[in-house]
């Protein structure tokens, strides 16, 4: 079998980083030191890498976060923001989420409270867990369009929402909600 057909069938079963690797394998003479198990192992880590890679860049960009570079290292604890980092560093471990338990930040405004939301939703994702990030006014009115359409989007929602492990909810109730919402 030619080279060309080896990374024709690796395209075509979607292994395009073994493809990759092996096409600069076959260029490159440093590797033919290596015996097989070497090669082989180097070529199924360098797929399974860009794999779960790829799935970390498709959670993050699912999870629609606001500020997708926070990061839980990089949160500041300034003394007037109050933040105790023993607990942020607890909840980092997404025990929280396998428990089904919540967080609620609370704090004035501009205190960095969607930061730190976003940090702990690309912790999470960088878990594997899927997260969505959604203002809540933005959530009431996607849920009261999708009510009165009769294509049952009002169902299709609720069931993506339910496949969801980690919902971030911004600006949670800074508006009243009205009755309509409520139901």
């Amino acid at each position: 079998m030619s080279k060309q057909e080896t990374l024709r069938k690796l395209s075509e079963m979607g292994l395009s980083a073994m493809a990759d690797l092996y096409q600069e394998i076959s260029q490159n003479k440093d590797y033919r030191e290596m015996d097989f198990d070497e090669l082989f192992s180097l070529l199924t880590d360098t797929e399974y890498d860009r794999r779960k890679s790829n799935k970390l860049a498709r959670l993050i960009k699912q999870a629609t976060l606001n500020e997708p570079t926070a990061a839980i290292e990089d949160i500041e604890y300034h003394p007037d923001r109050h933040l105790d980092k023993k607990v942020i560093l607890e909840l980092a471990t997404g025990n929280y989420i396998q428990n089904h338990h919540n967080i609620i930040l609370m704090g004035a405004s501009g205190n960095g409270k969607t930061y730190i939301a976003n940090a702990f939703g690309i912790h999470a994702c960088r878990q594997f867990y899927k997260v969505k990030y959604i203002r809540l006014p933005e959530l009431l009115d996607e849920l009261a369009v999708a009510k009165y359409e009769a294509d049952g989007s009002y169902r299709k929602i609720i069931q993506n929402y339910k496949k969801i492990d980690l919902l971030i909810l911004d600006e949670w109730l800074l508006t009243d909600l009205s009755e309509e919402n409520v139901l």
